[in-house]
């Protein structure tokens, strides 16, 4: 039991330390992160290439909807999420449109806006979550139809099928 605390400190210092150097470097990289997750994702899934090219922007698109379902980064709008020049071409580039009205209403919020104004974006925010949550039962659906029934299982337990 005396080896297991410095073996610990050293799993978490060696699980730290490319973190850090990203930071240093410029910091998060989404598209590196993005590649690492579809890496595993392909592990997991047992999956081929080929298989993988087909299954991609199929599993996107869930993650995708499955963001939106659930809050569509409100959190991150609330708490001032990133910040600088990043966010800024973030918040230009094209969203999606539970995203849009998050954004709206974190507006109306900021600015003070008359609660009728505040209610109306509320509801708008709620229909979008709603259409969203529509789109994941499709997208689910579709996904699964490429799927093996072992793949299938594998993404239920990720969570990312019902």
């Amino acid at each position: 039991m005396a080896w297991f605390v410095p073996a610990l400190a050293l799993c978490l210092f060696a699980a730290a330390a490319p973190a850090a150097r990203a930071q240093n470097q410029g910091g998060f990289d989404p598209a590196q992160m993005r590649q690492r997750m579809m890496d595993r994702m392909k592990e997991a899934l047992g999956a081929s290439d080929d298989e993988m090219q087909a299954l991609t922007p199929k599993i996107e698109k869930v993650m995708q909807l499955q963001r939106d379902a659930s809050g569509g980064g409100g959190m991150r709008m609330l708490f001032g999420g990133r910040g600088g020049q990043q966010q800024q071409q973030q918040d230009q580039q094209a969203q999606t449109p539970v995203q849009q009205k998050a954004k709206e209403l974190k507006d109306a919020i900021d600015g003070n806006a008359p609660a009728a104004d505040i209610k109306a974006k509320m509801q708008a925010l709620r229909d979008a979550r709603a259409g969203a949550r529509q789109e994941l039962a499709k997208a689910q659906a579709e996904l699964k139809e490429l799927l093996t029934q072992k793949q299938e299982a594998t993404l239920l337990m990720m969570g990312m099928l019902e």
